[in-house]
């Protein structure tokens, strides 16, 4: 072997060359690592295409939230224009009785539109008080037989989009009875 001279002018040896047990070895380590690297990319471009299919589904489904909410104003009025009508009677007028069975099926058809399309409205009234989709407006004492938290009036209705909520249920709700003061002595 033939010794190199190094930048001091002092002879090297060379290195000498690894056995070929000691090659296998380290080629089978370097393996080893591009497998793991290559197991933890594959496994994070999983991640990431379920991430974007989730991502993408979600905006699908709640693409027309703000729509959704428009909508629900409309509904709403709907609603509020019916029950503006009188009550129907026996000796009413022929057209205000088709007017007000047009306007029922106007709002009926509607409403199955707005379910089909995964709005739905949830009535309130009777209900326990849910903060995720009731908005306390006002708090009275609990009439009785009535438990306190129970939606006792409501001034609307509450929306859902597809489980998420698009306008909250405006509600009166029964509070706890007092306690009387005790006397000051």
């Amino acid at each position: 072997m033939s010794s190199e001279p190094t930048q001091d002018n002092t002879p090297q040896q060379a290195a000498p060359a690894p056995s070929a047990e000691e090659s296998i070895t380290a080629l089978e380590a370097a393996l080893a690592e591009m497998r793991d690297k290559w197991m933890r990319a594959e496994a994070e471009t999983q991640n990431l295409r379920a991430r974007a299919a989730r991502e993408v589904q979600e905006a699908r489904a709640f693409a027309v939230q703000k729509f959704a909410t428009d909508v629900v104003e409309v509904a709403e009025n709907l609603r509020r224009g019916l029950a503006a009508l009188p009550p129907a009677a026996e000796a009413e007028d022929p057209l205000l009785a088709r007017l007000r069975g047009g306007f029922e099926g106007v709002e009926k058809a509607f409403w199955a539109t707005l379910e089909r399309n995964g709005i739905k409205r949830h009535e309130a009234e009777g209900t326990a008080f849910d903060p995720d989709l009731h908005q306390a407006m006002a708090e009275q004492p609990a009439p009785e037989g009535v438990a306190p938290g129970t939606v006792l009036q409501a001034w609307s209705a509450g929306w859902t989009l597809n489980g998420r909520l698009v306008r909250p249920a405006m509600v009166v709700v029964a509070a706890a009875a007092q306690e009387p003061a005790p006397d000051a002595a």
